[in-house]
Parts: C-alpha cells; structure tokens; sequence
C-alpha cells in the first residue's frame, strides 16, 4: 500500500482540534520549549565562544579569524575554568531559551493560522511575516535573560586566580556571585543623554518614572535585535516550510515521507480553527523522515543566520557595551562606526563561520524535536 492510500485510509479515525484553544497553545508551547532547550544545550559550547570573539574579548582576539582558533579558544577555556567554563552561562540561556521557545512557536502557529487560514492564503510573503512576527513577540519577553546570559559568557576571570584550591562550595558561591554582580552592574549603568537622540526617546526618558529607568538597562542593544529578528525569523521559518513543500513533491514524496503513524497513535489529529472552512492541510500533513527533517532545519537556519549575522554583531557589542565602556552606553550608529573602524565590513560577519557550525546543528534539532514533540503530545 503507498504512502497515498495509507493517509487515505487513516481518515477514518480522526481527532479534531481547535488550533485556537488552551490545550492546543499549551501543547505548543510545552513542544517548543523542549525543542528550544535540546537544540540550546547541543551547541551551548559554540555559543560562549562565539560571544567572545564577536565582544572583541581582549583575551580571545588572537585566535579569531581560524578555525583552528575556534579549537585553540576552546582548550583555554576548559583550562581556566573547566568543563564549566565551556556552559557558563547556560543555565541562564535554558530560563530563557524554553519561555522564547515556547512563545515563538505558539506564535507562529497562531499567526501563520490567521495570515493562512487555509491553503488558498499561502503566500511568500506570508509566510515570511509569519516567522517574523513570532520572532519579534518571543524576543520582546525575553530580551533581558539574553542580555544577561552575553555578560556573563563575556566574563572570562580566571577561577584559578580567583579560587584558593578548587573547593565545589567555593566554586558554586563564585559563580553565585558572578551572576548577581553582573544585574547589579547592568543596573547601575547610565545611558547618555544626547541632544541628537530622537524625539521618541527624549520623550520616553521624561515620561519614565526614574525608578524604571535602571531597567531600560536590560533592553540594550534591542533596536538592532528587532531589525535582526525580522530576517532571522522569517527567512528562517519561510525556508523551513518552503523544503517541506518540495520533500512532500510527487517527486521525492516517497523518499522524504515518513511512514504514517508508524511511532504514533492509530488515529489522526485534524487542527482547524472555530470556521471549519479554515483548514490548512500543513496541519494533518505526515512528518518527514528523520534526516530530510533535519535537512530542512539546517538549511533554515544556514539561510537566516546570514541573513540576519550583522544585526547580531551590533547587538552583542551594544550589550556588552558598559562592560567595556567604563558603564556607559555605544549607540547603534557609533557601535557600527566602532566595528567598521576595526575591522571593515568583514566586522559585521566576524564569527560567521562559527556562527554555522552553530546555526546549522542549532536549528536542525530545534525543528526536528518540535515537530516529533508535536506528534507525541497529539497536535
């Protein structure tokens, strides 16, 4: 029996889900946060040292610019700070990365159900809107835990230095009070007033309360983290479901396709909103196989990570800005002048490679687990 006449045959034993309902947004959000934690923790490594070298960390500088030195970085960190150093971090990154995660992909699906409530909607564009959408919303919440795990990944103290011995209580309270001396340091930093800034901003600083103001802090370098997330998101899901259109071709359908319901329950879940007539058939399609799945998410995040790449340089070195700036900010022009003045353009990219070997793994896993997830908790 092909692939055809077995999804043919599954109809008769459907279980219909309202993609607008509380059990379907909490699904969602449990399969996307697991998705985000697995494919966080799979390259969390990678990820410290590629802050450092796109922070223009004094300590890193030499091995920038080499995949070797990506190696070399590596073996400085294990040997200054352990197996520890090379996570610092990370349990910020996971408070974050399972909230940001959910909330993406509960976005995404509850967007892309009102941009394409049925086939007849799907569009580029979109699509495209779509993605970006759920990623601004998903960054918008979740933006000051991100700020906070980049200064501490930033930090590169020797613990050798600092810790007599290597005694564990020592070692966790050092670690404790990294992390409250860095909100401290955030907090305490000032922004400068500029007779330049736009009319918005003055107008915000003075309807603030100045008791709120330290807080703006948290929220440093989110301008270009908005006009990042727009093509990271976008391109990143647009791509995503783009390779899933052309696995799931008359042409590679055989070879792309799992076999239905062979991991999952006999019946089949139908996800439509109140309006029946709204029913999109990526909703009750058939999981891929395993490595076209991954292919997909890897190629989607390849594609947004250079899409998106110079924003993300900008906004690294704007939050760590008061790290190195004596507590004051780099507005979002001086920090390009700043990085251009370095490096040239090749500044904006600083990492990139690196940024790959990161994305690509990244996204494949969180896509994959998403999906699997969604199949094993019935959505």
């Amino acid at each position: 029996m092909d692939t055809q006449s077995r999804e043919h045959s599954s109809k008769r034993s459907q279980k219909i889900i309202d993609k607008h309902s509380t059990e379907y947004v909490v699904r969602s959000g449990i399969a996307g946060g697991i998705s985000g934690s697995a494919a966080k923790t799979l390259i969390a490594p990678m990820d410290r040292i590629k802050i450092l070298f796109q922070t223009s960390n004094p300590e890193f500088l030499q091995y920038r610019g080499s995949f070797q030195g990506l190696f070399q970085a590596g073996r400085k960190i294990w040997a200054n700070d352990g197996l520890y150093g090379l996570f610092q971090g990370h349990s910020v990154t996971l408070l974050r990365i399972f909230p940001y995660a959910a909330i993406k992909f509960v976005a995404y699906e509850q967007i892309r159900s009102m941009l394409i409530p049925n086939d007849s909607y799907e569009t580029a564009v979109r699509r495209f809107m779509a993605g970006s959408l759920s990623g601004l919303t998903s960054v918008f919440f979740t933006y000051p835990l991100d700020l906070v795990r980049v200064r501490l990944a930033f930090e590169t103290r020797n613990l050798q230095h600092t810790l007599p011995g290597h005694d564990h209580q020592a070692f966790i309270a050092h670690h404790k009070g990294r992390l409250f001396s860095i909100l401290k340091q955030v907090y305490s930093e000032h922004p400068p007033h500029r007779e330049s800034d736009p009319n918005w901003i003055k107008f915000m600083r003075k309807k603030t309360p100045q008791s709120l103001v330290p807080l703006s802090n948290f929220y440093r370098g989110f301008g270009p983290t908005i006009l990042g997330m727009i093509p990271y998101a976008g391109v990143s899901f647009y791509v995503h479901d783009s390779i899933h259109d052309l696995f799931r071709s008359k042409l590679l359908r055989p070879y792309m396709v799992a076999q239905p319901y062979s991991y999952v329950s006999s019946h089949k879940v139908v996800k439509m909103s109140k309006d029946k007539q709204n029913v999109s058939s990526r909703d009750s399609r058939v999981p891929l196989r395993a490595s076209a799945q991954l292919f997909a998410g890897g190629l989607a995040g390849m594609c947004s990570q250079t899409a998106a790449y110079p924003f993300e340089v900008i906004r690294r070195r704007m939050q760590v800005g008061g790290a190195v700036n004596s507590g004051k900010f780099l507005t979002f022009k001086r920090t390009m002048q700043v990085i251009f003045a370095e490096s040239g353009i090749r500044g904006f990219f600083v990492g990139l490679s690196i940024g790959y070997m990161k994305v690509i793994p990244m996204s494949a896993c969180s896509f994959f687990v998403y999906e699997r997830c969604k199949v094993l908790l019935g959505i």
